[in-house]
């Protein structure tokens, strides 16, 4: 429960963060912070350089350059946590595509009813949520289910480990594309005029977000099984909705919190927390720390 509080109070700290450093440098600096100097400090990912260099791209920079870009173009910090769920929808249908896993009725009906609910949701969004903003976060969950099947197929013997090497990959494409958009004007600015808030901001998505979030998930979904500690990530876009609503005052509307229902079900059913046993999805692998 606690590292579901924890990644769910992550989106506020985002879009607090984001009022100090413009998105794609902000992402930057994220990686740069997690990976260093944690790669001294960590054994080698096991694994290929391929793989590090895929997760890198993907799950690391595909991912959290379209959620940060998003949020900071109007995404509200709840609606993020929940749209980023969709993730296990693309991780259910890119393994079917890329490693021939079997589509079961749960499954199937878990991908449609996920569809459903973006589309309640995209449909009856106020005119204060952008589509496009709604279309990064999509897609930030998509580039997060390459990931996710990039680690499937590679089975890493030391997940931690490939998450702190991976993080290498990202900061200099990152930090390439945000001297392209958003200048290097942006850059002065942001380091001129930093207060406690954005260090305080950055410091949490590594240190609370990062290290302790996928730490304790790591270390949890070693010692317990997968069917008992997977359920509670259904617990972090509660979370992130109560917390934006709390702190941001960000008020969800009525087709918000349809939409957000409809995709919690849509999770459940296509990961296999709920429905028979039978026709339950396979467990997948533990997830990254959303944003």
């Amino acid at each position: 429960m606690l590292v579901a509080v924890a990644w769910g109070l992550n989106f506020v700290v985002i879009d607090i963060g984001l009022e100090s450093f413009p998105p794609l440098l902000f992402a930057a600096l994220r990686f740069t912070v997690v990976a260093l100097p944690a790669v001294f400090l960590v054994g080698s990912p096991r694994t290929s350089w391929r793989t590090v260099v895929g997760v890198g791209l993907f799950t690391s920079t595909g991912q959290f350059a379209l959620l940060f870009v998003g949020m900071d173009q109007g995404l509200p910090a709840g609606l993020a946590s929940l749209l980023l769920q969709v993730q296990a929808v693309f991780t259910i249908l890119l393994a079917m595509a890329v490693l021939g896993e079997r589509l079961t009725r749960a499954r199937a009906a878990g991908v449609a009813l996920a569809v459903v609910g973006i589309a309640i949701i995209a449909l009856g969004r106020d005119g204060d949520v952008p589509l496009l903003a709604l279309a990064l976060c999509v897609g930030a969950a998509a580039s997060w289910g390459v990931g996710n099947v990039i680690m499937r197929a590679a089975q890493p013997p030391a997940p931690l480990a490939l998450i702190v090497w991976s993080s290498l990959v990202p900061p200099l494409p990152l930090a390439g594309l945000s001297l392209a958009f958003e200048g290097g004007g942006s850059w002065g600015d942001a380091f001129s005029g930093l207060g406690v808030a954005g260090l305080l901001a950055l410091a949490y998505v590594v240190v609370i977000a990062t290290f302790f979030g996928y730490g304790t998930w790591t270390w949890l979904m070693a010692r317990h099984p997968a069917s008992t500690v997977a359920p509670f990530t259904l617990l972090v876009p509660v979370v992130g909705i109560a917390t934006a609503w709390l702190v941001r005052d960000e008020t969800p509307g009525p087709a918000e919190l349809a939409g957000a229902v409809v995709v919690l079900a849509a999770v459940a059913l296509a990961t296999g927390l709920v429905g028979s046993r039978s026709q339950s999805a396979a467990p997948a692998p533990p997830p990254l720390p959303p944003g």
